[in-house]
């Protein structure tokens, strides 16, 4: 057994490495895997660039951004698995909220009718109202500014984005620190339930099956360990698997309830995995499709367009300027090479591109695969934009922020 510690973070969308630890898939790979429980996602990365883990439960941002050398000590890592798309919330504080549409099933289907409410609401508010994000470099916080800039919103004027890690951010708003945050499941639903926010926004919505976590490592480990590095990714993608079928999800929320997981109330992390959430205290349920992705679909494949993505809003958002050497740079951190290689012999799906245009599809298509049926499924964004790896500046050039 060849031993792989791996930090994480206490979120719904850490269940592929928990099942893979937990259910037998890694050991029967001949990976003994261990988990390290972090609280945030700065002392998670320190962990992996110093080599305290193996690899890491990662914001794919966050990879890119060590990478680029903008997140402290720069560091190449490697990013050859998605360990899941979608699943965050955004949700705000009720006196906030009440400026919002109120039928709750219309606010999250129409994000940019949402958006538009949310510029609004802002100057009816007793402040600037200050949302907690989880990392500057995370999905969650990109996705949001670009969410806020289609209604108007200036994210780096008219709003106040605080970092906090996610299982903190309840806390904030209960004593007033912050009017709401956007984070990975369960948080947003702690909140909810507990009375001091309601669900504004869902990820889904901005980016259906936009990128999320991945699992990462140091480019110098992975390469050094190939066999290690194909035997992990195989016990994951069976995990990922396991994880995505309902007749599997009470033994997963039990696991991942548990006091050394994410410790919270089974009821609670359910919802995400059910696609059922509650959007405001005592309401009933609202069915969101395809609210958490692990393993359909090859959620799994590390699409280097989606690393590119990232990139663009690094320099949309002024955080790098744009060369070149950063876009390869960028786009190399997503490793669809060993992914290939990990699973090649396996049932999974092996897309046949590396890169495809990200917001194209409107409905589920079929897709050519190198091996296995592959169905992607629909990846709009709200605004209907969509992003062509290879036109990066025209893309950017059509944003008026």
């Amino acid at each position: 057994m060849t031993p792989v510690k791996t930090a994480f973070l206490a979120l719904t969308d850490a269940a592929a490495l928990v099942a893979a630890r937990d259910m037998g898939f890694a050991e029967e790979e001949g990976v003994a895997l261990s988990l390290v429980r972090d609280t945030s996602w700065a002392t998670l990365r320190d962990r992996l660039v110093y080599g305290q883990v193996q690899a890491a439960h990662m914001l794919a941002p966050l990879a890119v951004a060590v990478t680029l050398g903008l997140s402290q000590q720069p560091a190449a890592l490697s990013t050859p698995f998605k360990l899941n798309v979608n699943g965050n919330l955004l949700v705000m504080a009720p006196e906030f909220a009440a400026a919002l549409e109120p039928d709750l099933r219309a606010r999250l289907d129409d994000p940019l009718a949402a958006a538009h409410d949310f510029a609004a609401a802002i100057g009816l508010h007793r402040r600037k109202p200050i949302i907690g994000v989880v990392h500057r470099f995370s999905s969650h916080a990109l996705m949001l500014r670009y969410w806020l800039a289609a209604g108007g919103v200036d994210p780096d004027r008219d709003v106040v984005l605080r970092v906090l890690p996610p299982s903190l951010m309840t806390e904030a708003m209960r004593s007033g620190e912050t009017d709401g945050f956007i984070a990975g499941e369960p948080w947003g639903s702690v909140a909810i339930d507990a009375g001091l926010a309601e669900a504004v926004a869902v990820g889904e919505r901005i980016w259906r099956r936009g990128v999320e976590k991945v699992l990462t490592f140091r480019t110098d480990w992975m390469e050094r360990e190939p066999e290690t590095v194909d035997a992990l990714l195989r016990a994951l993608a069976r995990a990922a698997a396991w994880c995505d079928d309902p007749a599997n999800h009470d033994a997963l929320t039990a696991l991942l309830a548990r006091a050394d997981i994410v410790d919270q109330p089974p009821e609670l992390i359910a919802r995400a995995l059910t696609g059922r959430v509650v959007a405001r205290a005592g309401d009933v349920p609202l069915a969101i499709g395809d609210f958490l992705l692990f393993g359909r679909e090859a959620t799994g494949f590390p699409w280097r367009s989606q690393a590119l993505w990232i990139y663009s809003q690094f320099v949309r958002w002024r955080m790098l300027r744009p060369s070149d050497a950063a876009q390869a740079q960028a786009g190399a951190v997503f490793r669809p090479d060993i992914y290939r290689r990990a699973l090649a012999g396996t049932d999974a799906a092996m897309p046949g591109a590396s890169m495809k245009v990200e917001g194209a599809l409107t409905e589920a298509l079929s897709a050519g695969a190198h091996a296995g049926r592959l169905t992607l499924g629909p990846d709009r964004f709200f605004d209907g934009r969509v992003f062509d790896p290879d036109r990066i500046a025209e893309y950017l050039a059509g944003f008026a922020t």
